[in-house]
């Protein structure tokens, strides 16, 4: 193992523990151990363990937005930017279970506080500005932005858990996140609006 992919590997065999036996159930001594480093080299990557979770977020939200990015186009009215937007969220938490389910997991912990306010804006910039764009256009619901975003994330949450825990087939998949995204939208849209 080269010293650049020491981190990574501590990192995804954290992903793996947290996710299976939760922050408190995982002593970073097993990371260690299943990364296949010793305790000192975690610890000289990652100074505390809450760094180490904070570190695995950061990681995993910065390749969520880069799919994102690459995915979701840019183009057409809101409506369908809402649309790419909520079916490529879904469509990266299905092909990454165990990293979602971890953002999923860290927003309900305290490690959430440990995240520099700067950096949990940048993480959901481009959900934030379209959520004013839209707000601005008038064609949501005259609510603050942030709460209908959130309406809208809790929406991604719970359909990726209804996919997940019914085992819907693959091809059953996209007719439920379109459905789901209809009654999304029918939820945070200004009914005056086209």
């Amino acid at each position: 193992m080269s010293k650049l992919d020491k981190p990574e590997k501590i990192l995804a065999t954290a992903l793996k523990l947290f996710v299976a036996y939760g922050f408190h159930g995982t002593p970073t001594s097993r990371i260690a151990s299943e990364a296949g480093v010793s305790n000192g080299t975690l610890f000289h990557y990652f100074k505390t363990k809450d760094e180490l979770v904070v570190a695995l977020y950061t990681a995993i939200k910065e390749e969520l937005n880069q799919y994102l990015a690459e995915k979701a186009n840019e183009t057409g009215d809101v409506k369908e930017k809402f649309r790419n937007l909520f079916r490529y969220s879904l469509a990266w938490a299905l092909e990454n279970r165990d990293a979602f389910y971890f953002i999923q997991q860290f927003h309900f912990s305290p490690h959430l506080g440990l995240v520099p306010d700067e950096e949990i804006r940048k993480q959901s910039e481009k959900h934030r500005n379209l959520f004013q764009e839209a707000h601005d256009a008038k064609v949501l619901k005259p609510l603050p932005p942030d709460l209908l975003m959130m309406l809208s994330i809790n929406q991604i949450n719970g359909l990726f858990q209804y996919l997940t825990a019914q085992t819907v087939p693959a091809e059953n998949q996209p007719q439920r996140i379109n459905d789901v995204f209809e009654l999304t939208w029918t939820m945070i849209a200004n009914p005056e609006k086209p």
